[in-house]
């Protein structure tokens, strides 16, 4: 199967959590938590090598991280099986999103693009 193929049968899913205790408004510092499951769909196992963000604040300003794994893992995900953890970012309005891809390897070392559709961070009642 083509790396192409193996990145349309990666599943991401998203929850996201506003932290109010670890958030401060009047500082413009707005805490969020998302958890991320990611399910492998495909017919051999796959290991998560890498990531890409591209994190967008109300105002615009992106800030983008790279970096190995994720959660200081690179965890290899069986065949019908998910992998999930949680992690957070700091913006500094109460409404943002984020987007990017993982990159993944199957067994035979082919590297291929998975990639994880924007989504939402909110304050609750940030948005009307």
């Amino acid at each position: 199967m083509d790396p192409f193929e193996y990145g349309r049968n990666i599943e991401i899913d998203v929850l996201t959590s506003y932290l109010p205790e670890q958030s401060d408004p009047e500082a413009h510092r707005f805490v969020f938590s998302y958890q991320i499951t990611v399910t492998n769909h495909n017919p051999d196992p796959v290991k998560l090598v890498s990531r890409r963000w591209v994190i967008t604040d109300g105002n615009e300003q992106v800030q983008e991280v790279e970096g190995e794994g994720v959660v200081g893992e690179q965890p290899v995900i069986e065949p019908d099986q998910s992998f999930s953890y949680t992690s957070g970012t700091v913006l500094a309005t109460e409404v943002g999103s984020m987007q990017g891809h993982y990159q993944m390897q199957t067994e035979d070392e082919e590297l291929f693009i998975a990639p994880i559709p924007a989504f939402t961070l909110a304050q609750p009642n940030a948005l009307h």
